[in-house]
C-alpha cells in the first residue's frame, strides 16, 4: 500500500501548494509525451524479449510460452480497465463552454468529441497515468526475478541490456508516478487509479499465477521446471 500512501502525501503537497510548478508540471514534458503517454507499448516492447530469453534458462520451450502468455493477460487488464475508466468519465460528465463554463446540451455526449469541438469536458476522470504506472512497475519488477537467478556466465549481452533498460524505465514509472501525484488530478481519481493497478498484479501474480491452470509464476530460486 505504500504507492497509496504516496498518492495521498503528494495529494497534500498539491493542495497545500508547497510543491512549485516545474517543468514537471506540465504534461508536455518529454518523459510524459515520450514514455508515460506510451506506457504500456515500453513495458511490452522490453518485457518480451526479456521473459522469452530469462525464462529459457534450465527449462524448456513450453515452460516459456506459457510464461508470455502472462503478457496477454496483463494487456487484457491494461485494456480492460483503461476503457472502463473512459467510460466512467463520459456518463459522468458533461461539455461546457470554455469562456463561460456553461454546460453545452444537443449532441456532445463524449470526451472525445467535446474536446474535437473546442470544448471542456468535466467528468469523473480515475488516473490512468496512477493506475498504469503502479501497474506496469509491479509487473516489471515481479518479471525480473529469473535475472537473480541465472549465473552471469550463463547470461548473453542482450539480456544484460535488456534488465538495465527494465530497471531504467521502472526508475522514471516511479518519478513520473511521485509528479503525477504531486500535480495532477484529485486524491480519489488518483487513489482509486492507484488501487486498481494495485488489485490487476495481486490478483494475477499473488492468487491466480501459484495455481497449475495459469501462466505460472516467474522462476524463483530453487524452482525446477
Amino acid at each position: 500500500m505504500e504507492r497509496s500512501c504516496n498518492v495521498s502525501y503528494g495529494s497534500v503537497l498539491k493542495t497545500t501548494g508547497l510543491v512549485p510548478e516545474s517543468y514537471f508540471s506540465n504534461s508536455r514534458n518529454i518523459l510524459n509525451l515520450y514514455f508515460v503517454k506510451v506506457s504500456w507499448a515500453w513495458t511490452i516492447a522490453l518485457l518480451l524479449p526479456f521473459i522469452r530469453y530469462s525464462n529459457i534458462y534450465n527449462r524448456n520451450h513450453t515452460f516459456v510460452l506459457r510464461r508470455l502468455t502472462s503478457l496477454l493477460v496483463a494487456t487484457s487488464i491494461w485494456y480492460t480497465c483503461t476503457e472502463t475508466f473512459s467510460y466512467i468519465e463520459d456518463i459522468t460528465g458533461s461539455c461546457f463552454e470554455s469562456d463561460t463554463m456553461q454546460v453545452i446540451h444537443g449532441d456532445i455526449t463524449t470526451k472525445a468529441a467535446c474536446k474535437k469541438a473546442g470544448f471542456i469536458w468535466d467528468g469523473f476522470d480515475i488516473s490512468g497515468h496512477s493506475f498504469i504506472l503502479a501497474y506496469s512497475s509491479l509487473v516489471i519488477v515481479e518479471e525480473m526475478v529469473p535475472m537473480l537467478n541465472i549465473p552471469r556466465s550463463d547470461r548473453n549481452v542482450l539480456l544484460d541490456y535488456i534488465y538495465i533498460a527494465l530497471n531504467a524505465i521502472v526508475a522514471i514509472w516511479i518519478w513520473m508516478f511521485g509528479c503525477t501525484s504531486v500535480y495532477f488530478h484529485d486524491i480519489i481519481d488518483k487513489t482509486i487509479g492507484t488501487l486498481c493497478g494495485i488489485l490487476g498484479w495481486y490478483v494475477t501474480y499473488g492468487v491466480w499465477y501459484p495455481m497449475s491452470f495459469s501462466p505460472g509464476l516467474p522462476p524463483q530460486q530453487k524452482q525446477h521446471a
